[in-house]
C-alpha cells in the first residue's frame, strides 16, 4: 500500500498497489504491520457498510467524543463519493480545516481518518456503498456531529443535497468551547 500524508495532520490517503495478470489484479487493502510501521492506529473494533441509493445524498459530519473517539478507514466499494474530513482538534495546526476528495470503486482509494476528526460524504452517483473500519465500537452516548453547512468550516460540497437525515441536518453550529479538552 502507498501511504500519502494529506494537508491535515494525521490524515492519510491510501492507495493500493495492484499486482495484475490476465485474471485481473490482487492488492492488499489493509495490513496491521504496515499501519503500525507508519505509526497509525491498527486496531479494528468494527467494520461497517453504508448504502445510499440516490446521488446527492449527504451523510455526516460525524465523530465520537473521547474516551470513545475513533479512527476510521473509509473506502467506497460501489459508485463514487466526495468524502470530507474536518480537523476538530483544538491543539492541531490544521484545526477547523477540512479536506475533500473523491473515493470511488474505480480508484480504490482509502482515507485514514484520525481521532478528533469529523467525517462525512456526499454521493456522486446513484447506488453508492461505503465500507469502513473503526478502531472503537459504536458508542451512541459519544456520537456527535457538526453541520455540513456550518460557516465555521465553509465546506464546498460538489452537488445540491438531495437526501439528508433530520439528525444530520439538525446538528448545532460548531462551538469551539464544546470541544475544549474532549478530543485530544
Amino acid at each position: 500500500m502507498i501511504f500519502t500524508p494529506t494537508e491535515l495532520r494525521g490524515a492519510l490517503l491510501l492507495d493500493i498497489e495492484p499486482r495484475a495478470d490476465a485474471r485481473g489484479f490482487f492488492a492488499r487493502s489493509w495490513c496491521r504491520r504496515e499501519f503500525e510501521a507508519h505509526g497509525l492506529n491498527a486496531t479494528i473494533a468494527q467494520s461497517n457498510i453504508a448504502v445510499s441509493p440516490r446521488k446527492g445524498t449527504l451523510r455526516g459530519l460525524h465523530y465520537q467524543e473521547a474516551p470513545d473517539a475513533e479512527v476510521k478507514l473509509v473506502r467506497c466499494t460501489r459508485g463514487a463519493v466526495y468524502d470530507v474530513i474536518v480537523d476538530l482538534r483544538p491543539e492541531s495546526p490544521t484545526y477547523k480545516r477540512w479536506l475533500g476528495m473523491e473515493l470511488s470503486a474505480d480508484n480504490h482509494r482509502m482515507l485514514y481518518v484520525p481521532e478528533g476528526f469529523a467525517h462525512g460524504y456526499q454521493t456522486l452517483s446513484d447506488d453508492c456503498e461505503l465500507w469502513y473500519q473503526t478502531s472503537q465500537f459504536y458508542a451512541p452516548a459519544a456520537a456527535r456531529g457538526v453541520r455540513y453547512d456550518d460557516p465555521a468550516f465553509d465546506i464546498r460540497w460538489p452537488l445540491a443535497v438531495t437526501v439528508i437525515s433530520d439528525a444530520d441536518h439538525g446538528w448545532p453550529l460548531f462551538d469551539h468551547s464544546e470541544m475544549s479538552g474532549k478530543e485530544r
